[in-house]
Order: structure tokens, then sequence, then C-alpha cells
């Protein structure tokens, strides 16, 4: 049996030290404590391209909101809709 080899990163997210396989390395990956994603690395391993990075936390937040914000609408409509029927 293989035992796995691990690192440690801290979620972009939360900070908390998250320990991380290396297999996947370059994946995204899920914290445990607060849900946030981001693509795991090593720090000490070769740096990855700035293109590849996450994008900042607050975009990601304004993203989500707006999501939300649509789905609640059409929610709305949905409903009215059909509370008249």
């Amino acid at each position: 049996m293989e035992n796995p080899v691990y690192f440690y990163q801290p979620c972009p997210v939360c900070g908390r030290s998250l320990r991380i396989r290396v297999t996947l390395l370059g994946k995204t990956v899920y914290c445990q404590h607060c849900g946030g994603g981001f693509t795991s690395r090593d720090e000490s391993m070769t740096q990855m391209p700035a293109a590849e990075s996450a994008p900042p936390i607050a975009a990601k937040v304004e993203e989500l909101l707006a999501r939300a914000s649509v789905m609640l609408a059409r929610s709305a409509e949905c409903c009215g809709q059909t509370s008249h029927d």
C-alpha cells in the first residue's frame, strides 16, 4: 500500500493551513473549513504564472453576488407568475 505524500498550503480565503496531497498539485481544491476553492500549489516548488492564479477575492464575491441577484429575480418572476394561476 502506497503512503500518500502531502504538502501544506494556506487557504487564500480563510488563511488556515491545509494539508493537500501532492497528486492534487495544480488542481482546484476546496478548503474543508470555509469551502473556498483555489488552485493548489507548493510555493517551495516552481512558481505558477500569474495568469493561472485565482482572481482577487473581492472580484469573486462581486461575481457571486451578481449571480445570486439574477437567480433571485428569476425566482421571483417565476413565483409571481404561478401564483396568479
